[in-house]
């Protein structure tokens, strides 16, 4: 009982230890400010999730606008999660993690991109595959790094 209790708790803490870091999210472990990831791919607009339709991936709570978006979401979430944990893709090239707003989104080759803000989108989309080449050049440089330390 003791040793199952312990486990619990050691895979407890380990989420914590990892929410924020590898994901963007807010206090409360939701990510993309509560957009609703598949909303992105199927009306091509960013639609606020709602609390009663969430899914947690690799640590990051998702909220979703209906139940067939979160069953959708949980079938495949690979595909609707964000690049870069969810923090924005031109942040990314100068190698900082910045929170997003959820509004700001593009959808490229199949793979959700998600910006600060709606002007720095607007930076962002001058040279799309340039930032994103730059973007997959830095991830893996910073993926476990606190954005606090960047």
């Amino acid at each position: 009982m003791k040793q199952t209790i312990l486990a619990a708790f050691l895979v407890f803490a380990s989420f914590i230890a990892h929410a924020g870091v590898e994901t963007s999210t807010d206090s409360n472990d939701v990510i993309l400010a509560g957009y609703d990831a598949v909303a992105y791919f199927t009306e091509d607009k960013a639609v606020e999730g709602d609390a009663r339709y969430t899914a947690q991936h690799d640590g990051a709570i998702y909220r979703f606008s209906s139940e067939k978006n979160r069953d959708l979401f949980q079938k495949n979430p690979e595909k609707y999660a964000p690049a870069y944990g969810g923090y924005c893709a031109f942040g990314t090239t100068f190698e900082k993690k910045l929170a997003v707003n959820g509004k700001a989104f593009k959808i490229v080759d199949g793979r959700l991109y998600v910006n600060k803000s709606l002007s720095v989108y607007e930076t962002w989309s001058e040279d799309i595959p340039n930032n994103i080449a730059k973007a997959e050049s830095a991830w893996p440089k910073i993926v476990h790094v606190a954005p606090k330390d960047l």
